[in-house]
């Protein structure tokens, strides 16, 4: 892609939107339903800069880049302080190349790193000599920074900025074109060509930058410092949706599964949030999603957690002791294998509420007492004079009224968490 400085710069503004930088809303906490699912608008604004950025600033050496160098060495300074300020891990290396010919050819000048001084320094020794004819060896120096000339941190947004006005020799140094760039994808490299004449008279820039997701800039010598900020500004990131875990019951998803942008802009993403028919009923289930930028975690801005309190389907429980007890008269506040539940004289069932609705009443299967299937019980408070479907006999009595699955306890709870003595759990044959 090639643009001028001043596209760069509106395309950059019209990304940001003034939105607060990670994900919106990061925390969400919805009581649903067992068996239900429900949708949130994920919204995931983007640095204006990639995280944890690995900058190679390129720099052709030879004798007609002069003027662009001492732009270079006045505002390092400016350039590092705004790459900082968005990304405050990141880090910059100088590398030079002119004419393989001549002994500038290719130098790494500084290794990566996040200290000014050391970093001005390197830039201020660069010099502008040599070069004879009007290509350079750039290609070599793309391949050779690629395989190994500088130690890129692992999970860092590597970019080589390639700062010239000059195509390269190809081959150059024994590396063709399209071998530089096959090693730059196979290294995760992008590729920002800042143009300061005619570096890319052959197209080979193009190729280049397009290839690894990079750009070309064009810009006057007098305005590269400006060009390297608006380059590193506008490069593609890709947003990804990662869940790190899940509770049991509970599961999210996301449509699409990934979007490319360019930084700093802001996209959305469709998350579904899905509770399991058997999500234990009471209980509070969460996940926790963080969203890549470019493979890489964008950091705590870039996390959200769902919480989903699971509602309770039927199973109930009431409090026998005096003064606790909110069963209503029709019903017995009586211990059941799933806690002590008000329990309906057998063959009755709520009044004025649907079979199917277990929030209000629901029947409990007791394993290995047999002789109980027809206990329907109801939700503390609800009255239960209306008598079963007579077309449901025997152990069918009520068998209109649904099933809710109710999770089983080991001790009848109380009001201090403790099982009383003298309740015990109904046996066949009782009431």
């Amino acid at each position: 892609m090639r643009v001028s400085i001043n596209t760069v710069q509106a395309l950059v503004l019209a990304g940001t939107a003034f939105a607060d930088l990670g994900v919106s809303p990061a925390r969400v906490n919805q009581p649903s339903d067992p068996g239900s699912s429900f949708n949130i608008e994920k919204i995931v604004t983007t640095p204006e800069i990639v995280p944890k950025p690995d900058v190679v600033l390129l720099v052709d050496v030879t004798g007609s880049m002069n003027d662009t160098i001492e732009n270079i060495k006045t505002n390092l300074h400016s350039v590092i302080s705004t790459v900082s300020d968005a990304q405050p891990n990141a880090q910059f290396a100088v590398a030079s190349f002119g004419d393989l010919a001549d002994p500038n050819g290719f130098d790494v000048v500084q290794e990566l790193t996040d200290d000014d001084i050391t970093l001005q320094n390197a830039v201020n020794s660069l010099r502008a000599d040599h070069g004879g004819d009007e290509a350079e060896d750039w290609i070599n120096a793309l391949y050779l920074l690629s395989t190994g000339a500088i130690s890129f941190r692992t999970g860092g947004s590597r970019i080589i900025v390639l700062i010239g006005d000059a195509p390269s020799h190809d081959p150059s140094g024994g590396h063709t074109l399209a071998g530089a760039t096959g090693a730059l994808t196979a290294g995760n490299i992008r590729v920002i060509g800042v143009n300061v004449g005619r570096l890319d008279r052959d197209g080979q820039a193009t190729v280049v930058t397009s290839a690894t997701g990079g750009m070309i800039i064009g810009s006057a010598a007098d305005e590269v410092s400006e060009a390297i900020v608006s380059g590193l500004k506008n490069l593609d990131v890709t947003v990804k949706p990662d869940v790190v875990s899940c509770d049991g019951g509970l599961s999210v998803e996301f449509e699409p599964t990934e979007i490319l942008v360019s930084s700093g802009s802001t996209v959305a993403f469709a998350e579904t949030a899905k509770v399991a028919e058997d999500a234990v009923q009471g209980a509070a289930v969460s996940c926790s999603v963080r969203f890549l930028l470019n493979g890489a975690p964008g950091g705590a801005a870039f996390v959200q957690n769902v919480t989903v309190p699971v509602n309770k389907l039927g199973c109930f429980t009431c409090d026998p002791r005096p003064g606790k007890n909110l069963c209503h008269i029709t019903t017995s506040c009586a211990p059941t294998p799933f806690g002590t539940m008000c329990l309906t004289r057998p063959g009755y069932k709520a009044d004025g509420a649907a079979d199917d609705d277990i929030k209000v009443q629901w029947r409990i299967m007791w394993a290995g007492v047999p002789g109980h299937e027809h206990r329907v019980a109801v939700k503390p408070g609800i009255t239960a004079n209306t008598l079963c479907d007579s077309r449901n006999n025997g152990r069918d009595v009520c068998k209109e009224v649904a099933v809710a699955k109710c999770l089983p306890v080991n001790k009848l709870e109380t009001a201090d968490g403790m099982h009383n003595g003298d309740q015990k759990v109904i046996n066949d044959g009782e009431l």
